[in-house]
């Protein structure tokens, strides 16, 4: 199961408090001040690893918290810094402020990090106060304290295809004929209960990531259905196929839905490049005209009979190639 959004309370360390201490050495006898510094708090820091597909770990746990500081010790010793602690995500997190709505870094490459919350600064000793006039000074500092927010984690995956249309469109039978996917297929609306993944090969070396991902209905910009959690992860990807029924009654109405949906989001999925896919070309009444969907590239297929697939890779590869790289 695909958990695409968590929401997670984090605290960083806070800093440790600076020393108040004086020299008491028999053979030193001015003495003077020797309180040493605190160590700075861990930080709480959020990365972006290849080895996580899902936010499954931060649904469960909800609490991260980051050590202390030590704080400082006479003869000018210096507090331990704490340990910083890292939160490995998907690549292709959005981080969040939860009470903001700030958005506090985009994690949409292997290894890209952000300091979510910064720990607090070790406070200073006495002894960082003396001077020539005051030569035993008692002022020394509290260590500051770490940041605690809450924030949200959102997954957008990424892809540089992404198949959408209505439900039983056939979208999961595509992609398992694609690709080495194995998404869930029904013969009823709604089989896709969160974004698929696979790898397609096409000609000797060409390659790309397509996303079998939740079927659209109406409204969908409004949050019915699946449609908010499917409109996110469209978001990423640079094309569209936008696959139609051609066993349905009315590819025109069909077609409009869909791209009313991506037009009402925004995020400028409407702008996107996209192919028409007719799928069940086999079921199809007869008289089927591929020109009605005006400039658009249309294709048609039968994903279940394999026919049609190597045109559509063929052509979904041109498209990604004319865009140059992402």
């Amino acid at each position: 199961m695909l958990i695409d959004t968590a929401t997670i309370q984090i605290r960083a360390g806070n800093g440790g408090n600076g020393c108040m201490a004086f020299r008491r050495e028999k053979f030193v006898p001015h003495g003077g001040p020797s309180g040493g510094d605190g160590g700075r708090g861990g930080d709480v820091i959020v990365v972006a690893s290849e080895g996580r597909s899902t936010l499954l770990d931060f649904h469960y746990r909800k609490h991260y918290r980051a050590e202390h500081g030590q704080h400082g010790s006479g003869s000018t010793k210096k507090g331990r810094d704490a340990e910083d602690i890292v939160l490995k995500v998907p690549v292709g997190t959005l981080i969040k402020d939860h009470d903001t709505g700030e958005i506090l870094a985009d994690l949409d490459g292997p290894g890209k990090r952000v300091v979510a919350a910064k720990g607090g600064r070790g406070g200073r000793g006495n002894a960082r106060f003396a001077t020539a006039i005051e030569q035993a000074p008692t002022r020394h500092e509290p260590g500051v304290p770490g940041q605690e927010r809450m924030i949200d984690l959102e997954l957008k995956l990424i892809a540089d295809v992404g198949i959408v249309g209505l439900p039983n469109a056939g979208k999961s039978t595509l992609l398992s004929k694609l690709s080495a996917a194995r998404p869930r297929i029904g013969d009823y609306p709604f089989t896709t209960l969160s974004p698929v993944l696979g790898l397609v090969r096409y000609g000797s070396e060409g390659s790309f990531v397509a996303a079998d991902l939740p079927g659209l209905i109406e409204g969908a910009h409004e949050g019915k259905g699946l449609g908010l959690r499917f409109l996110r992860h469209v978001e990423r990807t640079r094309v569209l196929v936008i696959l139609l029924d051609a066993s349905g009654a009315d590819l025109d109405t069909d077609y409009a839905t869909l791209l009313h949906e991506l037009t009402s989001y925004g995020e400028g999925l409407a702008e996107k490049r996209r192919i028409v896919v007719l799928n069940k070309t086999d079921l199809a009444p007869g008289g089927l005209q591929a020109s009605q969907f005006g400039g658009e590239e249309v294709l048609a297929i039968s994903a279940l009979k394999g026919e049609g697939l190597e045109a559509l890779k063929h052509a979904i590869g041109r498209m990604l190639e004319s865009l140059g790289a992402p």
